[in-house]
């Protein structure tokens, strides 16, 4: 993952203030506030105007076309599913901005913290329905009568959790965790062991039917804005397990979830689909069961990758930020590697090295 380029002073604040010029808002007295950013080499501006509602500036890198930008394209996408997305109000390809409705500040992460219980499940049960609709309606919208990656097409049509990808974010976490951040050197043999154990799981998850996945489904990208959940942080969307987005938001390493409020997700989850993935089992209890099997493959899948996330920001950007959450997403690491029986192997390798997974 290479350094991306970034956007600093003077230059940053010559391109907000001509966009400011060109748009119309500079001579309402607007008032510029940094906003905290994400991972990626995208900046953020609130704009403040004595007369209108405030608005939000995505400053990139450089120069963009917003024609072929992935974020525009899966926007568009995301609407006609329907599904409540920020919605984009102007953008200028020269200056690299995009000016988007302001959601405010209140992530679903920090929401739940003056939530009470009921409001607590019912935003998460309005979560997880939104992940069925952008199955349902994402299969109904894939485009049949031509090639998923055409110039016409949506972008996630045409990209896939397939097995070089899976492996690729294995590898990832033991490369930037195991490796960068904890300082573990394996041998030759423990390096081959755990490439056997990568190949079993992708070929498992890269084997199931694909569906249309946001890629990066938690608490920190669902917006609470005037009462309702909005979607943000969605431009890398793409096919892949049904399970994925589900695991994403239930073993999120920014929120705890009890063992009992996960359970009653899932089974809502599969009350609304129907376990429609599990055509050979016909009763619905032994359907779920399956389903649980597959959502907890998925989940270490994706907790060791946001684990190799965490030591990536920490030891190759200088952001220790995500250092509070790497006991949590271990411990569910842990879980699910104790749960069955097929990890043994797996968890003794990387118990051996890494304390909390003893």
């Amino acid at each position: 993952m290479a350094n991306q380029p970034t956007i600093e002073g003077a230059e940053l604040r010559d391109r907000i203030d001509q966009y400011l010029r060109e748009s119309g808002l500079a001579g309402s007295g607007a008032r510029v506030v940094p906003l905290t950013g994400d991972a990626s080499d995208r900046r953020y501006f609130r704009i403040l105007t004595p007369d209108g509602p405030s608005v939000v500036l995505a400053l990139h890198a450089g120069p963009i076309e917003f024609a072929t930008l992935p974020f525009a394209n899966v926007a568009d996408l995301l609407q006609r599913v329907p599904l409540p997305v920020p919605a984009v109000l102007g953008h200028s390809d020269a200056l690299g901005i995009l000016a988007l409705q302001d959601l405010g500040d209140v992530t679903l992460q920090a929401h739940l913290g003056a939530a009470t219980p009921a409001e607590h499940a019912a935003l998460y049960r309005r979560a997880v329905a939104f992940i069925d609709l952008l199955q349902r309606r994402g299969a109904e919208l894939q485009p049949a009568h031509r090639p998923a990656a055409s110039p016409d097409g949506y972008l996630p049509y045409g990209v896939a959790f397939d097995v070089e990808k899976l492996t690729w974010e294995l590898d990832f976490f033991v490369r930037h965790f195991v490796e960068a951040y904890r300082g573990i050197s394996l041998s030759a043999s423990q390096r081959e062991t755990l490439t056997g154990e990568w190949a079993a799981i992708a070929r498992e998850l890269a084997s199931e039917p694909r569906v249309l996945c946001h890629r990066d489904y938690h608490s920190r990208n669902l917006m609470l804005h005037e009462g309702s959940l909005y979607i943000i942080d969605f431009q890398d969307a793409r096919l892949g397990p049904d399970t994925y987005d589900l695991a994403s938001l239930l073993r999120d390493s920014y929120v705890e979830i009890s063992d009992r409020s996960l359970d009653d997700l899932i089974a809502y989850f599969c009350a609304l689909k129907g376990c429609e993935g599990e055509p050979a089992l016909p009763h619905l209890e032994q359907s779920s069961l399956e389903f649980r099997r597959r959502f907890d493959l998925m989940a270490l899948q994706r907790n060791l990758k946001a684990l190799g996330t965490f030591g990536y920001q920490t030891t190759t950007r200088g952001n220790p930020v995500y250092i509070q959450y790497m006991p949590r997403t271990l411990h569910y690491a842990r879980t699910n590697l104790e749960k069955y029986d097929r990890f043994a192997r797996l968890r003794e390798l990387l118990a051996s090295h890494i304390e909390e997974l003893q």
